[in-house]
């Protein structure tokens, strides 16, 4: 099953895609992305082939998530996705156990983005969620996006305190692709009740990142926004 999987995937596999997406996740030397190889395959033809290879071993998945090919990676965890939906309690903790084993091979942000809340935010939605405050404070930049990504899951259900202590504790973080994580974290949390997200933007909004207050106030009108950024 793993062999017609990939026989696929290169199939679907676009050259002149694969260069733009190589530029768009920075693959080159110094890059977040650096070394990823890309062959061109659009996210819902990935989802579709994920699903439609549901069934496939977990060992065979965690031979896609090892690929250096970043399409067979994120098709391997949208099958972990799909398997996590399906499954039973007992089995949705040996899913996020593989998860977190190889969370390492998330090693881009799309592929954080389109898993981590389904997988663990769904999971520790409703237990202790020491595992996602350790994530916070990994010295990996996968790891600590993944913890913020993750309660989105959080947000969706209206729950938004540990986002908010998340993203407390990431205020001072030095990375660009987390700044613009928490701001959009705290924009959700906005659409679902802004004075939830204002009342951590009037405390933090003088010290946090320039792109996280950005992305966090995106919706709002001309005059809050000339306010937040200091303009008004």
């Amino acid at each position: 099953m793993l062999k017609q999987l990939e026989k696929e995937l290169q199939k679907s596999g676009n050259p002149s895609k694969a260069k733009i997406y190589s530029r768009f996740f920075k693959t080159g030397k110094g890059g977040y992305g650096e070394g990823d190889v890309f062959i061109g395959l659009t996210v819902p033809e990935q989802r579709a082939l994920a699903k439609k290879y549901v069934n496939l071993s977990i060992t065979d998945v965690e031979k896609l998530l090892s690929n250096k090919i970043h399409e067979y990676r994120l098709t391997g965890f949208f099958i972990l996705v799909y398997k996590f939906e399906k499954a039973d309690e007992e089995q949705k903790k040996e899913i996020v156990d593989f998860y977190l084993k190889n969370k390492h091979r998330a090693n881009n942000w799309d592929i954080i983005d389109c898993v981590a809340d389904k997988i663990l935010g769904s999971y520790f939605f409703d237990k202790k969620k020491d595992v996602i405050y350790e994530l916070a404070k990994s010295s990996s930049l996968w790891d600590r996006r993944i913890a913020i990504i993750s309660t989105f899951y959080f947000i969706k259900n209206n729950k938004f305190e540990d986002t908010l202590r998340i993203s407390e504790r990431l205020l001072n973080d030095k990375h660009d692709l987390i700044h613009k994580a928490v701001g959009w974290m705290l924009r959700e949390i906005g659409k679902r009740n802004q004075e939830k997200e204002e009342e951590f933007l009037k405390k933090y909004h003088k010290t946090m990142p320039r792109t996280m207050l950005r992305y966090a106030i995106e919706r709002f009108d001309e005059n809050k926004k000339r306010f937040y950024m200091g303009k008004g």
